[in-house]
This record gives C-alpha cells, sequence and structure tokens, in this order.
C-alpha cells in the first residue's frame, strides 16, 4: 500500500473530519454532511464484511473497474452511489458527532478485520471482490472525494 493514501486514511483525514461541520453545504450532491459520514461507514462496513452486498458491475466490465482503481484517477463529482436508489439515506446518528464517532470505530474494525484475516475479499458493488490493498485504494478515492465535495480539500 501506497504510504501517502495510508497516511491520508489514517492520520489526514480524521484531522480533515475535525473541521466539518453540521451546516457546512456540499459542493455537489443531495447528502448533508451527517449523512455523508454515515455514508463513509457504511463503505467500510461493507470492506470489514460486516455488511454483505451483491456485485452489481457485470463481470466483463470489471477488469475495466479494476483499472479505475488502480490508477491516480479521481471520483467525479457527481458520481452516482451504487447501491444509492435516489434520495440520501436518512441520518440514523443523533447528531454529526456521533457520526463521526461511528465512523472512527468503523474504520478501526476495518483495520482489525484484515488483521485477523489478512487474505480476506469482501464485495463492492462496483469494483467486484476487493482484498485489503483494493479496499485502502478505494478508501482513499472516496475518502478524498467526499473532502472535497465538503471543501475540506481541494
Amino acid at each position: 500500500m501506497d504510504n501517502d493514501k495510508y497516511n491520508f486514511i489514517t492520520k489526514e483525514f480524521p484531522e480533515l473530519l475535525k473541521n466539518l461541520k453540521s451546516d457546512t453545504k456540499p459542493s455537489w450532491g443531495r447528502m448533508n454532511a451527517q449523512q455523508m459520514v454515515e455514508h463513509l461507514s457504511d463503505y467500510l462496513r461493507l470492506a470489514s464484511g460486516k455488511t454483505i452486498v451483491d456485485v452489481i458491475t457485470p463481470e466483463d466490465k470489471l477488469p475495466a473497474f479494476k483499472n479505475f482503481l488502480y490508477s491516480e484517477k479521481q471520483f467525479r463529482p457527481e458520481t452516482v452511489n451504487p447501491l444509492n436508489t435516489g434520495a440520501p439515506l436518512p441520518e440514523r446518528n443523533k447528531n454529526l458527532e456521533e457520526a463521526i464517532a461511528e465512523y472512527h470505530q468503523e474504520m478501526k474494525d476495518f483495520f482489525s478485520a484484515y488483521e485477523k484475516n489478512p487474505e480476506m475479499v469482501t464485495a463492492h458493488p462496483s469494483f467486484g471482490f476487493c482484498n485489503f490493498d483494493e479496499w485502502m485504494r478505494m478508501h482513499y478515492k472516496h475518502l478524498s472525494h467526499h473532502a472535497r465535495q465538503f471543501g475540506l480539500m481541494v
């Protein structure tokens, strides 16, 4: 795993989250700040195997998706969440602070799951079955995408 990506995921992004406010408006999309953080937790649960989803990308298209994952290209603004059926999910935590605490716990659980089972692979709906390195690549792209969405980085 690339040390810069690892440091972003484990150190820089948690620091950026400290600047997120419940009334921070996104540059695009329909999620509010709390919904975005909860969305990040949802994908950590996929990565750690807590939540199971089907791969919806046709098998013949998976190589192109994996190529994107291994590239330095970032998600574009307005990239559609493959699990989203339209409107953002309702908030499940009492407030943004609780959502961020949940996110931190899910990140710990992600790393713990792969420490216990380094060979584990879990399903991402678009990228197919991913190992630890592939999930780290996806998290880097995903976290930086939403950090840009909410003005936490350029």
